[in-house]
């Protein structure tokens, strides 16, 4: 059974162009084209995490271990309204 027959290609394709427009039409499948190609290459590197770490590698990578920053509040009446700090 196919889902996509020609009839309900060229509905998607004259619905695309009056939403869009034809002159920002290639500017979306541009985009649309980079975030499919992010959303891979991260695929394919939370993949290789998981793999690494069923083989019991404890190596990881340099970005995932990024310390988280917080916002330390001062004490009412103490000089300057808060902070921003590493976390410990």
């Amino acid at each position: 059974m196919r889902i996509l027959s020609p009839g309900v290609l060229l509905i998607v394709v004259v619905f695309a162009v009056l939403l869009f427009g034809g002159k920002r039409l290639p500017d979306v499948a541009r985009g649309l084209g980079r975030s499919l190609r992010i959303l891979k290459s991260e695929g394919k590197a939370l993949r290789g995490e998981f793999t690494a770490g069923a083989r019991g590698s404890a190596a990881a990578p340099a970005a995932a271990v990024a310390e988280p920053e917080r916002v330390v509040k001062s004490a009412p009446g103490a000089s300057g309204a808060s902070r921003t700090d590493r976390a410990a």
